[in-house]
């Protein structure tokens, strides 16, 4: 069929159409719906990826377990408190590895008679409230046998997915023991965690617990110097508890890294330590490698009336040069060598404050989205992380839409096209995606009938319609 031809099958408001860049099908009426087989065949082209894979390694010197897909490669040292140590996609590796300790392995009890702290970096479990050690506060960050004790790992049976589960060792001081599992699949790019904290006392406790991930901010090339083009992203709560939307809790108030934009807490990260606490309710952070456009979407669910440490359900904190007085009193500007004070960040997804009585558990579900987008993120949605949203404007061609944004699974993006009732009229195929490379949308559609909106889905390579990237009112010209 030539563009824009139409087949009619009744009243054009009661049927639901397909739209081929080469024409337009019935599909049938909105009522008694009827669906073909062999039609969608002719619309979902299953691709077979390699299976996931599990596999013991050497990780710059460490025991590893390495967990890959055909866009991802993990590698998880149990050895340092079950950490995760790095995440890499598409070459492009996001997490901080201490080059100071690299291959090395100090015990909590030999770091705890120095009195110091030894930061491996990568992804870990800590608690909350942090403070002076009692019952109700954890003196972190500091060796203890959560934050660096030797975890037993445990590959699970391949089915799906592939996954590994790590347990810790039960620390007397805080009463808690740890447990996580990570996993991935074959064919797109979420990584799950499911971590558990597990009261292993004979009395009631009561703790959040924060997944801690590490962010690497040197500059790619080697050359010493930190990356001037990285970002982080957390929505504002619009009924904030906090004066300014966030709370500074270590740091200068006034960061020039700290800025608020389009409803978006947004971090430019510079050289300075600071801790930043946000009450932010949507259920999503992301940071971003403006450089080479690689961002990390980390995605949890949060939990409306409940109570969060300080009101907290994220925490940015940016390693780097303090202000502090001397033996004079006179300011003095601490810890700006990078060997000593290394370029990474910290982004923190915490739960609710949990009473566990003996015995009892609570689990935290999180999820990763390694994506190709830019500083230029406004949202992020079940589907991909959106930079420029979605415009449709009528034009005497047609409709014209531009959008940019990631996806995070490789499949086709359809236009939905809804009437002035609501009601969905067409379905229009558009073009292919892959997560490895970033999609700038600007596309000419004939216009279907009595449109008035329109949302773009992302459609699996198994047909499943994985959500928007985005919805726009048709702008007619006056």
């Amino acid at each position: 069929m030539k563009p824009g031809f139409l087949k009619w099958c009744g009243d054009m408001s009661a049927a639901r159409i397909l739209w081929f860049p080469a024409g337009l099908i019935i599909l049938g009426l909105v009522a008694g719906w009827r669906f073909s087989p062999a039609l969608a065949s002719s619309f979902t082209a299953v691709t077979t990826h390699r299976q996931c894979q599990v596999r013991s390694v050497n990780f710059e010197g460490w025991k590893a377990e390495e967990l890959s897909n055909d866009w991802l490669r993990l590698t998880i040292v149990p050895q340092l408190g079950g950490r995760l140590m790095q995440v890499t996609f598409g070459g492009h590796s996001y997490l901080f590895v201490n080059p100071q300790y690299k291959g090395q392995y100090i015990p909590p009890s030999l770091a705890a008679e120095k009195g110091k702290w030894i930061n491996y970096g990568g992804d870990k479990l800590w608690p909350l409230p942090e403070g002076h050690q009692d019952d109700q506060h954890w003196p972190g960050p500091v060796s203890d046998v959560l934050d660096d004790g030797e975890y037993h790992v445990e590959v699970l049976p391949r089915g799906k997915t592939c996954a590994v589960r790590l347990e810790g060792p039960a620390d007397p001081a805080t009463g808690l023991q740890y447990l996580r599992e990570i996993s991935i699949g074959n064919d797109s790019l979420q990584i799950s965690f499911h971590a558990v904290m597990k009261n292993s006392t004979d009395h009631p406790i009561q703790w959040s617990m924060q997944s801690v991930t590490q962010y690497d901010t040197a500059d790619a090339r080697g050359n010493g110097e930190f990356n001037r083009d990285f970002w982080a992203f957390a929505p504002m709560n619009p009924q904030s508890a906090y004066f300014n939307g966030y709370q500074v809790r270590s740091g200068l108030a006034d960061d020039p890294s700290f800025r608020i934009n389009n409803g978006l807490f947004t971090l430019h990260w510079q050289y300075l330590e600071n801790e930043v606490w946000l009450d932010s309710t949507d259920g999503w952070l992301a940071v971003v490698d403006n450089s080479d456009r690689y961002a990390m979407a980390e995605r949890f669910q949060y939990m409306p009336g409940a109570d969060y440490p300080g009101k907290a359900s994220v925490i940015f904190y940016k390693n780097g040069a303090a202000l502090e007085l001397d033996d004079k009193s006179l300011p003095l500007l601490r810890s700006f060598n990078s060997k000593e004070t290394p370029y990474y960040m910290e982004a923190e997804i915490n739960s609710p404050m949990i009473r566990l009585p003996p015995g009892e558990s609570y689990a935290m579900d999180t999820q990763w989205f390694p994506v190709r987008v830019g500083r230029e993120l406004r949202d992020v949605t079940d589907a991909g992380a959106i930079a420029r949203p979605l415009e449709a404007f009528l034009t005497t061609k047609g409709i014209r839409l531009t959008s940019s944004f990631g996806v995070f699974y490789p499949g086709k993006l359809s236009a939905h096209f809804f009437n002035a009732r609501g009601m969905e009229i067409a379905v229009v195929w558009l073009q292919s995606v892959d997560p490895m490379n970033p999609v700038d949308l600007d596309q000419q559609l004939e216009a279907p009938p009595l449109a008035e909106r329109i949302s773009i889905h992302l459609n699996d390579e198994g047909g499943v319609d994985r959500g928007s990237l985005g919805e726009s009112k048709i702008i007619r010209s006056n």
